[in-house]
């Protein structure tokens, strides 16, 4: 959920910036304007990431998401996890 709130804000910023109404931006990237509606209002339930990037690549941004995965903290005296080999 967090990345999709990122991605509706990079979403309104463009529009925002461009000063690109809900009508224009469906005009320029086939997306429903009731869709950028509801981004704009933060219903993001319908919304899968890959819509929300590609609805940012429509609209002439290049969409990058990079995850890190790291080892969980473990507290101190809790077993070791078994190792992946």
């Amino acid at each position: 959920e967090q990345l999709k709130a990122i991605l509706a804000a990079k979403i309104i910023r463009v529009l925002d910036d461009g000063e690109v109404t809900v009508r224009r931006a469906h005009e320029m990237t086939g997306f429903a304007a009731a869709d950028f509606s509801r981004v704009r209002q933060a219903k993001l339930g319908r919304f899968t990431i890959d819509r929300l990037m590609a609805m940012l690549s429509k609209l002439g941004q290049d969409v990058e998401v990079k995850v890190t995965v790291h080892p969980r903290r473990r507290p101190a005296g809790a077993p070791e996890a078994p190792r992946v080999a």
